[in-house]
């Protein structure tokens, strides 16, 4: 079968190639795969930035975005074939850590994790992928276009799972929310807060695109600039920080209202300093009661969450989130970036 392979480590080593099929074990799925979401980390892989090979192998099957049918299953399974499902990413350490122990294992603490398609494990870039029933969700039919979106909309979910933790330290009623980048994870941000009633604020710095019109359609407000300057004076109840952009993030450390709470969702890239007063953003911390936390990944809970929440949104918006579908024979076009790209999906069965 088809797989889009690379070796970690090397960049320009992306190619798709044949590879044995999958051999379920002992409580494993075997999925057909239908397509994959591409996303930084899988460019970034690509790239050579990180990345780890299976041990006592270069190449490994890239791709955590999954989404793939079902065709076979063990006995006594819950699942059917036929059924839509994703993979979870992560897999518990071995040891394992106190958080993995008991299914947290999004927030490893020592760091011996695995993950599909970037860590150890072979990725969901394959025409078929096996699957342990107890890291599969199943999804509603009607997310067959769009279920690979589960993925970052569970990143997402468990953002919105620890602000909602945060805020119940104390009471916690949020009227606005505001989402820095009109990518994926901004975007499924924006949907999330939505859902819950909050009046939605997106900063970006593309005037033009798809993405102010997707913003206006949830019923969010669109801002374009490269500054919170716009906020200072009526500031938010919540902000999910998703660009990693250094100047973005302090401003929005000391840009929340009383009692705040400042999700930082993006990854900064290093080697970029800011001029930062420290007194000034310990003083509005302290003397507000804010709370700023960072969130990365997602356990089995939050991916059950996202495939909830993207089966209550509206299917049409949620397809306009994929600008480009690209056969799984250009595979490597799907790891150019594009400047009106929102989200770029490779089609698994072409």
């Amino acid at each position: 079968m088809r797989a889009l392979t690379f070796e970690p480590g090397r960049p320009g080593t992306l190619e798709v190639e044949e590879v044995p099929e999958p051999e379920p074990g002992p409580g494993q799925l075997l999925v057909q795969g239908l397509a994959l979401g591409v996303c930084g980390t899988d460019r970034e892989l690509a790239a050579a930035e990180y990345g780890w090979a299976p041990p006592d192998r270069r190449r490994m099957v890239i791709g955590h975005e999954s989404l793939g049918r079902v065709l076979e299953v063990p006995d006594g399974s819950a699942f059917s074939p036929g059924d839509l499902v994703v993979g979870v990413v992560r897999r518990p350490d071995p040891v394992p850590c106190g958080a993995c122990a008991r299914g947290e294992f999004d927030m490893c603490r020592n760091g011996l994790y695995t993950e599909r398609g970037i860590k150890e494990l072979d990725g969901y870039a394959s025409e078929r992928w096996a699957v342990e029933a107890g890291y599969a969700v199943r999804l509603d039919p009607s997310l067959e276009s769009v279920g690979m979106l589960v993925e970052p909309t569970s990143v997402v979910a468990k953002a919105w799972e620890h602000i909602e933790r945060i805020g119940a330290r104390a009471w916690f009623e949020p009227r606005t929310l505001l989402v820095t980048g009109a990518g994926p994870i901004g975007l499924l941000a924006a949907l999330l807060g939505r859902q819950r009633g909050l009046e939605v604020h997106v900063l970006d710095r593309e005037a033009g695109g798809v993405k102010p019109a997707l913003v206006a359609d949830l019923g969010a407000t669109y801002h374009v600039g490269s500054s919170l300057e716009a906020f200072t004076k009526d500031k938010p109840d919540i902000i999910i920080e998703g660009t990693g952009v250094g100047q973005l993030v302090m401003e929005a450390m000391t840009c929340t209202a009383a009692a705040g709470v400042l999700c930082l969702a993006g990854l900064a890239a290093g080697g970029r300093t800011h001029r930062l007063d420290v007194g000034e953003v310990n003083r509005d911390i302290v003397l507000e009661n804010d709370a700023i936390f960072g969130t990365v990944n997602a356990n089995l809970r939050h991916f059950r969450d996202a495939a909830t929440a993207l089966a209550q949104a509206d299917r049409s918006w949620l397809e306009r989130l994929i600008t480009r579908r690209i056969p799984l024979t250009k595979a490597e076009d799907a790891f150019t970036h594009a400047p009106d790209d929102v989200k770029v999906v490779l089609d698994l069965t072409s």
